[in-house]
C-alpha cells in the first residue's frame, strides 16, 4: 500500500492526520475498484485537514465529493456544515443544496456512506412502483405466515 502512487501523493499533501489519509485511500480504492466509480480524483482541503474525493458514479453522472472519516472521529453539527460549505462543489443549478457524502471507514476497511445534504430534500420516486407494492405484500404475508 506504502507504494502505491496514489497513497503516495495523498501523504505527500498537508494533512497532518495519517488515519485521516488511510480512511481517504480505503474509500478511494473502494469507489475505484469495488464500485466502479469514474474519475476519483482526491483533493487535500488543508483548511479542514482533510482529505476528499470527487467522483462519478457513472460517466455521464455529475461529480460527487466523499469526506473520508475514520469512525473514531467524532462529528458536530457545526463540524459537518464546515465541510459542506468548503468541501461542496459549486452547484450547476442555484436552488440545488450543497451536499457530500461522509464515507465512514471502519478498522477492517468497512466503508458506510450517508449523503449529507443542506436542508430537505424530496427522495425520487421508486422506479417500478408495482415492485414495490410486491414487496411490502411478501413482507406482509411473511409475518402472516409465522
Amino acid at each position: 500500500m506504502a507504494t502505491h502512487p496514489t497513497f503516495t501523493e495523498m501523504m505527500s499533501l498537508d494533512i497532518s492526520d495519517s488515519a485521516q489519509i488511510y480512511a481517504a485511500f480505503v474509500v478511494y480504492l473502494d469507489l475505484l475498484e469495488g464500485r466502479n466509480w469514474h474519475e476519483v480524483q482526491h483533493v487535500g482541503v488543508a483548511e479542514l485537514q482533510l482529505v476528499c474525493l470527487h467522483a462519478r458514479e457513472r460517466e455521464q453522472d455529475s461529480l460527487q465529493v466523499m469526506v473520508p472519516v475514520p469512525v473514531h472521529i467524532s462529528l458536530s453539527h457545526e463540524r459537518i456544515r464546515e465541510i459542506m460549505k468548503k468541501a461542496s462543489l459549486p452547484q450547476d443549478d442555484p436552488d440545488t443544496p450543497l451536499s457530500v457524502t461522509l464515507a465512514i471507514v471502519e478498522s477492517d476497511s468497512t466503508v458506510v456512506y450517508y449523503k449529507v445534504t443542506d436542508g430537505f430534500v424530496i427522495p425520487d420516486p421508486p422506479d417500478d412502483t408495482e415492485d414495490v407494492d410486491n414487496k411490502q405484500w411478501r413482507k406482509k404475508r411473511k409475518k402472516l405466515f409465522k
